[in-house]
């Protein structure tokens, strides 16, 4: 996939997180990246990503907006 294109589909996904808690996540990242620092990972955090990649790969993943419709139901019961 060219940059450009992941460009768009990060801006598009983006667009549509509601979750304050989660934006200031991702802000944060852009913002550890923007600075032409280079971000070190550990082995744990390296192996989750690449777990939750194939998990993703595999559908294995809830929407954004789907999982809070979840919490809502859940927290009402």
């Amino acid at each position: 996939m060219k940059a450009i294109k992941l460009k768009r589909i990060l801006i598009r996904s983006i667009s549509k997180i509601e979750d304050i808690s989660f934006l200031k996540a991702i802000n944060t990242i852009l913002g550890s990246t923007t600075n032409n620092e280079t971000l070190i990972l550990s082995v744990a955090q390296l192996n989750e990503i690449i777990v939750s990649k194939k998990e993703i790969e595999q559908g294995l993943f809830v929407e954004h907006v789907d999982f809070n419709k979840e919490i809502t139901l859940w927290l009402k019961d």
